[in-house]
């Protein structure tokens, strides 16, 4: 399957880029005829460095308490924290720094944070990064779990998104569909490539893929 892989650069910067494996792939939620693999973009401090200061050079907020990071992007969290710091925006918290934090996953897939973790999130103004958005569920699930906690989400960052907002908040993404043209994601039960018979390749989710 790796044969078929090919990258997308970023245009403001070659440093960055997406590995993409066309197929048949099921996520939790929806099949998707692109895996895109972002594990060295979020393990490699170069790359991961990269795409902070690409994130930060799209961003126009000023303030930001706490990076609430999802999909393992907590090394491109903290690089961004500190690029954002460099640009000036501040954080208004007791600290005057900015936290980096990630939600839990609960029993049944409920996104949780723990009584020690709340300080990070309540009346704070979040800045929510994630690795991709493909149908926008995990994005209004890990708003909803925010906003539960008493935070104030002013941003959302994204490495891919196939979707333009959620909850009426802009995505700011370095690939869009407009890289990826494309991309397709569909629900299981109206898949085309389910309907051709062609079998899935991969389970995927966040930390990789297990083919099948």
């Amino acid at each position: 399957m790796e044969t078929r892989m090919f990258k997308v650069y970023a245009k403001a910067d070659p440093a960055v880029a997406l590995k993409v494996i066309p197929g048949h792939f099921a996520t939790n939620h929806s099949h998707i005829n692109y895996y895109i693999d972002l594990t060295t973009l979020k393990a490699r401090q170069n790359e991961a460095q990269a795409a902070a200061r690409l994130l930060a050079y799209y961003s126009n907020y000023s303030i930001v308490d706490t990076i609430v990071c999802l999909d393992g992007c907590e090394v491109i969290g903290a690089y961004l924290a500190e690029e954002l710091t460099k640009a000036g925006v501040r954080s208004i918290n007791e600290h005057k720094t900015i936290y980096i934090a990630t939600p839990e996953y609960h029993t049944g897939g409920q996104l949780i944070f723990r009584d020690n973790m709340q300080m990070m999130v309540r009346d704070k103004n979040i800045l929510l990064l994630l690795a991709t958005a493909t149908t926008g569920k995990t994005l209004n699930q890990s708003i909803e779990c925010i906003e539960y906690y008493g935070g104030k989400i002013s941003a959302i960052n994204a490495i891919f998104s196939a979707v333009d907002k959620a909850h009426s908040i802009p995505v700011n993404a370095i690939f869009t569909r407009k890289d990826m043209p494309d991309y397709q994601t569909y629900s299981f039960r109206d898949c085309p490539l389910c309907q051709k018979q062609e079998k899935v390749d991969a389970i995927v989710n966040t930390f990789g893929y297990s083919k099948l």
